[in-house]
């Protein structure tokens, strides 16, 4: 049976509230760490979420 093409991510704030944000990843598209500006609502703002691994 054939690998799935996409893995879970989780997208962590960076801004050390804990909040994160769980979405799907080719990595054989796109072999980088993903980084976005999605908004925080522990935070109340726009800040950076950095790729890490779902446990």
């Amino acid at each position: 049976m054939a690998k799935p093409a996409t893995v879970l991510v989780k997208l962590v704030s960076t801004a050390d509230t804990g909040f994160y944000y769980v979405t799907n990843k080719n990595p054989r598209n796109q072999t980088e760490k993903m980084e976005f500006r999605k908004y925080d609502p522990v935070a109340r703002k726009h800040v950076l979420f950095k790729e890490g691994k779902i446990k």
